[in-house]
């Protein structure tokens, strides 16, 4: 090998050192120092190869860059695991962030429930066995009047547990308006089959009247099923029957209606982008006899399905097979006690950042631009999660000079934020943002801009 070569190969250093970097010690954390050690030592192994091809032509970016390719190497290889993000999008129940953040104070009390034991499914004053349900019917009873509920692990659970404990190979009516398709391939009618019901699709895509409904029933009909649309929408020439004429019709033939509510909007709320939206305590007043909701939408809970309504088919639901293998864990379980008691108890949630305080949230927004030298700027946002999608909430927020470079960079950054660009600017909804992370996101955005 020429001296030359054997000079530039001097200047790789040693995997010893490479691991002693604070960037690396870092990905020990996450990917235990074995696996990183081996990374390193066959990226600099690949440094090595290079040089011995090309000489020093790109050697020093290719060790200014060492840390990064390792890291993206292991990424690829083991996967990202989850990271914290500062949501600046101004959608609040963001599908790819996570949906709704836990309130503050119920992430602060979670950890302790789950490092040590609980008393889950055990009464301590009798030291018997109990029901890790009956804590959350409780609260939910009283929240929504429901006569019973029951808690899974998701809606569309919740919705498979209904059809598969009352309509086993029975019928079951629904407009073809609701038969969508929303996030992530969920299709109303593979739930359907996949239960073992019949589907019966009555009226067209954009108008059912209650005489489809009538004239589809017969002997073979087990339920009534009303959909909420999720992002679905269809306007100008349309119809579709309530939840009051359709609960009519049901005790008429003598078989349940249930209705899909999907986002968790347990009562009603006075803004105006919900007045389209039907609660849960609505729909059972209105003569539902089971309503299926999620418990990380519009609850502010972490994932769960809902099921609230009679009695005697909450029980038909809880005694069915598959409840065993769909009831939620205990942290599950944990959280969503606690965020419904802060429902109990009237407080505020993450929900209602998106209708701040005025001139608390101007005042929070001067704060900020002030040091990012950003404008503020009239913005909507939105609920997002296929709650009220077409209603904006209109509000202030900030714009910077912005590209595809920075907002990469934010993506990448520590925390991650992710805004987005519109005409050259990236703007930031920080009614996304807990107020407690808003030191975080200004060094985000500084360290982005310093690193181009």
């Amino acid at each position: 090998m020429p001296d030359t070569d054997r000079s530039l190969l001097r200047r790789i250093p040693a995997v010893d050192r490479v691991l002693e970097r604070p960037g690396i010690r870092r990905l020990e954390e996450v990917y235990g120092r074995e696996a990183v050690k081996v990374q390193v030592r066959g990226t600099l192994e690949g440094i090595r190869e290079h040089v011995r091809r090309s000489g020093s032509q790109g050697l020093a970016q290719a060790l200014d860059a060492l840390e990064v390719e390792v890291e993206s190497d292991l990424r690829r290889r083991y996967g990202s695991p989850l990271r914290r993000v500062l949501n600046a999008t101004g959608v609040f129940l963001h599908t790819n962030l996570g949906r709704a953040p836990l309130p503050r104070q119920v992430a602060d009390e979670i950890p302790r429930l789950l490092d040590a034991y609980c008393d889950l499914e055990m009464d301590l004053d009798s030291g018997e066995r109990s029901d890790r349900s009956v804590r959350l019917a409780a609260v939910l009873e009283a929240i929504t009047g429901a006569g019973a509920a029951l808690v899974v692990n998701n809606n569309a659970a919740a919705l498979v547990l209904v059809l598969a404990a009352l309509a086993r190979e029975r019928e079951v009516v629904v407009s073809r308006g609701e038969l969508v398709e929303i996030g992530g391939s969920f299709r109303i009618p593979d739930i359907l089959e996949a239960s073992g019901a019949r589907l019966r699709e009555v009226g067209t895509t954009n108008r059912t009247r209650i005489e489809d409904y009538r004239g589809a029933a017969g002997d073979a009909t087990a339920m009534i099923l009303k959909v909420h649309p999720s992002n679905y929408r269809i306007r100008g020439f349309a119809e579709e029957t309530g939840t009051a004429e359709l609960a009519g019709l049901a005790r008429d033939l003598s078989v349940p209606l249930v209705v899909d509510e999907g986002a968790g909007l347990l009562v009603p709320r006075e803004e105006t982008v919900f007045r389209d939206h039907p609660s849960v305590r609505e729909h059972l007043t209105r003569g539902a006899d089971l309503v299926t909701a999620s418990g990380d939408k519009l609850l502010g809970g972490p994932q769960a399905g809902l099921l609230l309504g009679r009695h005697d088919l909450v029980s038909t639901c809880r005694r069915h097979p598959l409840f065993r293998a769909l009831r939620p864990d205990r942290s599950t379980v944990a959280a969503l006690e606690r965020v419904l008691a802060i429902h109990r108890r009237g407080e505020r949630l993450p929900l209602d950042r998106l209708w701040p305080d005025p001139a608390s949230h101007r005042a929070r927004l001067e704060a900020i631009a002030a040091v990012l030298d950003a404008e503020i700027v009239p913005l909507d946002a939105f609920v997002g999660g296929g709650a009220a999608p077409d209603e904006p909430v209109a509000g202030l927020g900030l714009a910077l000079a912005g590209s595809d470079a920075l907002a990469r960079r934010l993506r990448r950054g520590r925390p991650p934020v992710v805004g987005y660009l519109r005409e050259s600017r990236l703007l930031l909804d920080l009614r996304t943002v807990g107020p407690a992370d808003d030191e975080d996101l200004v060094q985000a955005v500084l360290a982005a801009r310093e690193s181009r």
